[in-house]
């Protein structure tokens, strides 16, 4: 299928077949989407209503396009604009490329993150320009050999492992890659990110980031095991999300806050495996030294300057975001 020209949504959600999808993919093997076309969401009037930050069971809005249950497929040279909620949506699919892809919205719209995978295998995403609201790149649970390459991110809340542990029987993450890079004057940097108080235990493990490129980013580099959105978390109870076999190797650029590397596990559940190499980050600001901090996690730190030597262990705030 080809789209040329701009595809243009209803302003208005409520006119929408489908509540939860404006164009939507589903049951095909060997699709390709091409053709240099736009799908405009025309999402500013539902940001607002958007309450998904602080309400867990809000209404999702409408994603501009959603691909399920395909196999071998590619989606190519095509620009997402201004959607309502996420801009793509990848469930249950297998051995699919998305390249080429411009994904544009404001650093104000909520929850537009740029393409969320779910339950899927083999998803290979490259030479992609992302600049949205929220994650510019955000991988969910039950998903496994997943590839990220010449991306450049911002802004939005940076290139996601998470968020994972929310939901009852979530599926193990494996094999992720993240390399050549680059973040500019994003949330966060490259980061996983998981809820306390998981109902069900599950792991993430074997995520390489590398050779990836920093400008101006408020959390380069960051494990969460306390994220949540919601007042209940307050009490930071321990995730049930095991975290393990994590490398960031060649990590350079700069680091909006002094705070350049934090990595946050769970008191339950330590992270175990955690390599930091080859990490050089600036600070130019007058807020305190260029430091990092470690919590239940012992990192292998090789070809690393003293400042991130993670010989902090108490629990610190996330740093305030440049928003």
């Amino acid at each position: 299928m080809q789209v040329q020209g701009t595809l243009q949504a209803p302003a208005d959600a409520g006119q929408l077949t489908r509540p939860d999808t404006w164009v939507g993919f589903q049951y095909i093997d060997m699709l390709t989407l091409s053709g240099g076309g736009t799908f405009d969401g025309e999402g500013a009037l539902s940001w607002n209503q958007n309450d998904c930050h602080k309400n867990k069971n809000c209404k999702h809005l409408p994603v501009n396009l959603r691909f399920e249950f395909l196999t071998n497929s590619k989606v190519q040279d095509i620009t997402s604009l201004n959607s309502k909620f996420f801009h793509m949506h990848v469930f249950r699919c297998n051995h699919t490329t998305f390249q080429q892809l411009t994904i544009t919205a404001p650093d104000e719209s909520r929850n537009t993150d740029g393409i969320h995978i779910g339950a899927s295998t083999s998803i290979n995403i490259t030479h992609s320009k992302i600049g949205t609201g929220d994650d510019c790149i955000s991988i969910g649970d039950d998903s496994h050999e997943i590839t990220v390459t010449d991306v450049t991110c911002g802004p939005g809340h940076g290139i996601s492992i998470g968020s994972l542990g929310k939901y009852k029987e979530e599926k193990d993450v494996t094999g992720i890659i993240v390399k050549n890079c680059t973040l500019t004057n994003t949330e966060n940097g490259v980061r996983i990110k998981t809820f306390p108080d998981s109902p069900s235990p599950s792991t993430a493990s074997g995520i390489h980031y590398e050779d990836i490129i920093m400008v101006n980013v408020t959390n380069p580099i960051l494990i969460d095991q306390l994220y949540c959105l919601y007042t209940q978390c307050e009490q930071k109870p321990s995730s049930k999300v095991k975290i393990s076999n994590v490398s960031f190797k060649n990590i350079k650029g700069s680091s909006f806050t002094p705070l350049a590397v934090k990595l946050v596990c769970t008191t339950g559940i330590p992270c175990e495996n955690v390599e930091l190499t080859d990490i050089d980050l600036t600070y130019g600001g007058d807020k305190g030294s260029l430091t990092s901090m470690c919590s239940n996690v012992k990192p292998t730190i090789t070809g690393v300057t003293k400042a991130f030597g993670c010989a902090t262990s108490s629990l610190a705030p996330l740093p305030l975001s440049k928003k």
